[in-house]
Order: structure tokens, then sequence, then C-alpha cells
């Protein structure tokens, strides 16, 4: 009996190790989105591309799980950029990933490209594809000018 126990305790360990790895993603995913939603914030006050990008554009994303693990919005004010932690109502689009990963994939890949990601059934998009796209400008903006290769 004590083999069965050992079996038992051994698949436990292995399902809450799974569990506590993908609280750890999901929490990572939210933190590095932030980030970037942050120093997005930041470009707009102080680099003047950026700002003629942004001046006057207003949305509402929401960034979620679909376990709603993470939830970030962003808010585009046309003078600005609002970051809150958790969900607002009246978004423009929604993206809801699968999950912490594939925010990661999208968040750190070179192209960005939402398309693939809808695809391969990584993500979900309700609402407006062009706040997307327009998104996807930005955060590429903001990546070749924080790397110095932005033309």
């Amino acid at each position: 009996m004590t083999w069965l126990l050992n079996i038992f305790r051994k698949w436990w360990r292995r399902r809450v190790e799974r569990r506590f790895l993908k609280c750890l993603e999901s929490e990572a995913a939210e933190e590095f989105l932030e980030l970037l939603l942050k120093l997005m914030s930041l470009a707009f006050k102080i680099d003047e591309d950026f700002q003629r990008n942004m001046k006057g554009f207003t949305g509402r994303y929401q960034f979620r799980s679909v376990d709603n693990s993470v939830t970030i919005a962003a808010v585009f004010t046309g003078k600005g950029l609002k970051v809150k932690e958790r969900l607002i109502p009246d978004a423009d689009v929604s993206v809801i990933f699968k999950d912490g990963k594939s925010l990661m994939n999208y968040l750190l890949a070179t192209d960005r490209d939402i398309l693939r990601l809808m695809l391969n059934n990584e993500v979900v998009l309700k609402g407006n594809i062009n706040y997307m796209l327009k998104f996807g400008y930005m955060a590429n903006h903001l990546q070749l000018a924080l790397t110095g290769r932005l033309p």
C-alpha cells in the first residue's frame, strides 16, 4: 500500500509544481507587459517621434489571459497612457491570450505577428483589429528606440 501512496505523492508533487510554474509564468508576463506599457507612457512624454504617432490617439486595450490570471488595461487618452491592473469595461479591443507563455511569445517577438498567434490558437481578439496593429507599431517603435536601431 505504501508504494501506491508514494506514486500518489509523486503525482501530486508534479501537479503542484506545474501549477506553481504556471502562476510564476503568468505573473512574469503581467509584470513584463505592465513595464512595456509604462515605458510607452514615458516615451510619450519625452520622445517627439513617439508623441507624433500617439498625439490625439484614444483607445482602450484589455490584455488578459483566458483564466484572468493576467489582467492589464492600457487606456490611451490622446494626451498620454494610463496603465491599470484590472479588467476595464468597453475596451476597443480585448486581447485574450491562452496563457502567460503565449503573452510572452507575443511581447518578445521581433515581428509581433498577431495573425500568426490567432492562427495558432494562442490568442483571441475581440473588437477592432486596427487597434492591435497600432499597438504593434508603437511597441516596435519603442523596442527599436531602446535598442538604438530606430531609423
